[in-house]
């Protein structure tokens, strides 16, 4: 990985049913990924069994379940999911995109 992003040399890589990502840097101890929803796509409720996850909202809202609970974020706003955390998104817009911060990196995305 580069030490600086340029993010217009970078293609999305789609992930299927309304959803993108791209990989922005990472470290061993740190990744953070742009992830491009369509309206209605579905970041289906997980939980990660050793990531941490910061997932900030670059654009657009979602509807997000961390926890069991229940928030629209929107635009600068963010969820915190500590490993063995459920949570889950809706994009309630297209283009709503999120910074997913993951500490460890998810070396599953490499």
């Amino acid at each position: 990985m580069s030490l600086y992003y340029v993010n217009d040399e970078h293609p999305w890589t789609e992930l299927g049913d309304g959803i993108r990502r791209k990989i922005v840097g990472h470290t061993p101890q740190l990744m953070s990924v742009l992830v491009q929803f369509d309206r209605g796509a579905i970041g289906t409720p997980h939980a990660h069994e050793v990531h941490d996850q910061i997932a900030y909202v670059v654009s657009g809202s979602f509807e997000a379940t961390v926890g069991g609970i229940k928030r629209v974020l929107r635009a600068g706003d963010a969820f915190i999911a500590a490993h063995g955390t459920e949570h889950g998104v809706i994009a309630l817009e297209a283009g709503s995109t999120l910074l997913d911060q993951f500490s460890p990196r998810r070396e599953d995305y490499l």
